[in-house]
């Protein structure tokens, strides 16, 4: 397995070794051991499958202490365009975001740290994402923020998308700092 960092601190591109012979092929998706070596967490203690059809965005969520999760995202059927923004106050990339897509095609895993929102807009019919977490998920600690919020100016690639009405209600990036108090602490 090959690890590719990103433009975010902690966020890394996973490439998974593919095996090929006239049957198919073959790929370790998660090995403790190589986590390890590769200096990425070992211990993930609830896995996740979501199904969503195209034009479907998820996110941005995440969820706060003592709840926070790491997650090892992967799409193992049709393909997402995946976003990752950086919530951490004293990072020099507070704030920002990078994009990644995802595929069935690729064997490619995006891991992403305690500290940052996820979300993805499915682009095929059916795609399916599975991915590991760190923590378990706690109602009374999940959060997000909108996914169509005009600070982080996000061009998500399919149009009209399908929102839940959940996640529509979610706040700005500008009230949940805010309601966190972190303008002192990023103005620090």
């Amino acid at each position: 397995m090959r690890k590719r960092s990103t433009s975010l601190e902690g966020v890394h591109l996973l490439q998974a070794t593919v095996f090929e012979d006239d049957r198919g092929g073959f790929a370790e998706f998660f090995k403790s051991s190589t986590f390890e070596d590769l200096g990425l967490p070992t211990r993930f203690v609830q896995d996740n499958v979501s199904v969503s059809h195209r034009g479907v965005v998820r996110g941005l969520h995440f969820q706060v202490h003592p709840y926070e999760q790491g997650k090892l995202v992967t799409c193992v059927r049709g393909a997402i365009y995946d976003i990752v923004v950086d919530l951490r106050p004293r990072s020099a990339s507070f704030g920002k975001w990078i994009s990644v897509e995802l595929s069935e095609d690729k064997l490619e895993a995006l891991y992403v740290p305690e500290g940052f929102a996820h979300g993805f807009q499915a682009l095929e019919n059916q795609s399916r994402v599975f991915y590991k977490c760190t923590h378990v998920y706690s109602k009374t600690h999940e959060e997000g923020i909108v996914y169509n919020d005009p600070e982080f100016d996000i061009c998500w690639p399919l149009p009209s998308p399908i929102v839940s009405s959940k996640d529509l209600e979610l706040p700005s990036f500008e009230d949940w700092k805010r309601k966190n108090q972190l303008d002192r602490v990023c103005g620090e």
